[in-house]
């Protein structure tokens, strides 16, 4: 499939005061172009605005406003349902815009829109902060932290958006506005965990924590002890300090990774920590956690936060594999749901398909659902189920495993998922992840764009 061009008369508008590139069907640069991290979106828009500038910004917005075009965002082009690119539309690409400046004396960091965590975590790693975000460092800064943000100091510092100061952000008129505490304050609290759909975030301020060695990493132990280990986890991370961190999972090794070949092909299950506590306690907060089980491998220890941050990103997730996700919040981990999770994490379909319970609990409930749009501050965890492979030929049987386990799972949940894990799952979902701030999302997007031209996202629908 190729997309037709715009013609060239409408493409002056655009082409006569555009700093960026302008990327067409047919240009040799097009189809690496609209390449984004899951190879199971295949999408042909008409233009690709990678913008130098905020005036790019501006200038696409506009564009796509007055031609009637559907418009996308891609910042890091991380989105599982491939909501960073579009069919027959423009995509903005901020991909260039990599302006990061720390504030050391206000432990603080501008980030622009284009950024990846890694890159955020190379510069404030220099002066010993770290911003909370993910577990993956080729992520967007933009999309994970308008969906809400949560990894590996989740528990110690809060959401992203919890250390979002203010964000600079393009509106559907064209009008670059900054939004905080005391001015658009009601943009400012729908951004945070409301998506993408109010507009094109140029630029974040961030607060920054005091983060540079964390003993981390991954502990794995036999598939078969899956189900002693959930219900440890389980009890272990509602009251765990809030140093320290722990993701669990259901993971096969990949065959030609750097682990040990002897366990390449094999099931297991692990729990990938972070703690951030005095280094000289670590062994021994890590002590009784070694006497659990059989594992068959520990690379837990001393490393630099950006060494954790990176440790996924090649030997599990590189770009450009098969995708399909399904998530939903967590409250509890009954004995029923812990059955379901050995029964499907025993069988996972291919060697790079998942599922992780990541928690939410600690600084997340310090803050009130209602303060922002991410309303589910009283769960403990962010589940995701994950079909994975590199072969496009298996996209069905991943697809049917994730519904299956997901479809399992969901009566045993809180409702709603984590917007950055959904597919494109239909207006009932959207709204049960809201919740009550539905309403007042609504409302905000009525204000800010009142046509809905940003809505190649998780979309909030305001009623006319």
């Amino acid at each position: 499939m190729v997309a037709p061009t715009i013609d060239k008369e409408v493409m002056q508008s655009i082409a006569a005061d555009f700093c960026g590139d302008l990327i067409e069907p047919g240009d040799k640069s097009y189809d690496d172009a609209r390449e984004i991290y899951n190879a199971m979106i295949d999408k042909h828009p008409h233009l690709i605005a990678r913008c130098a500038n905020v005036a790019d910004v501006i200038a696409a917005v506009n564009f796509a406003r007055d031609n009637g075009l559907d418009l996308a965002v891609h910042g890091g082009g991380h989105n599982g349902a491939g909501l960073a690119m579009v069919d027959d539309g423009v995509v903005i690409d901020l991909s260039p815009l990599k302006g990061i400046r720390v504030d050391q004396a206000a432990q603080t960091v501008r980030v622009q829109g284009g950024c990846t965590w890694g890159e955020v975590d190379h510069a404030t790693h220099a002066f010993g902060l770290a911003v909370p975000s993910g577990i993956i460092s080729t992520t967007g800064v933009g999309g994970l932290t308008l969906g809400g943000g949560h990894g590996y100091l989740s528990r110690k510092y809060g959401l992203t958006i919890d250390n979002l100061i203010e964000p600079d952000v393009v509106l559907a008129d064209g009008r670059l506005v900054t939004a905080n505490a005391s001015q658009h304050e009601d943009l400012f609290w729908a951004i945070r965990g409301g998506g993408g759909n109010f507009g094109v975030v140029t630029s974040f301020l961030f607060q920054a924590h005091p983060v540079h060695t964390v003993y981390g990493g991954p502990i794995i132990w036999p598939i078969s002890q899956a189900e002693e280990l959930m219900k440890w986890y389980r009890d272990f991370i509602a009251d765990a300090p809030e140093d320290i961190y722990a993701w669990f999972g259901f993971h096969r090794v990949p065959t030609g990774s750097p682990l040990p070949e002897a366990l390449h092909g094999h099931h297991g299950c692990v729990m990938t920590w972070c703690y951030t506590g005095p280094m000289d306690k670590a062994e021994e907060v890590f002590a009784p956690i070694r006497q659990l089980g059989d594992p068959v491998l520990d690379m837990a220890g001393p490393m630099p936060y950006p060494a954790l941050q990176r440790m996924f990103d090649q030997l599990y997730y590189p770009p450009g594999l098969q995708w399909y996700w399904k998530a939903d919040f967590v409250k509890e981990l009954s004995d029923e749901a812990i059955d379901i999770h050995t029964e499907h994490g025993s069988s996972l379909p291919t060697e790079l398909s998942t599922m992780h319970l990541y928690p939410i609990n600690g600084a997340v409930h310090d803050v009130a659902a209602s303060e922002t749009a991410f309303s589910f501050r009283d769960v403990t965890w962010s589940r995701v189920i994950v079909g994975v492979d590199k072969d496009a030929a298996n996209a069905t049987h991943l697809k049917q495993w994730a519904r299956d386990y997901w479809a399992a799972l969901h009566p045993l949940s809180a409702g709603g998922g984590y917007v950055n894990f959904m597919m494109e799952e239909g207006q009932d979902r959207i709204e049960a992840t809201y919740r009550d701030n539905y309403a007042r999302l609504v409302q905000v997007k009525a204000k800010y764009d009142p046509d809905n031209l940003f809505h190649v996202n998780q979309n909030i629908k305001h009623r006319t």
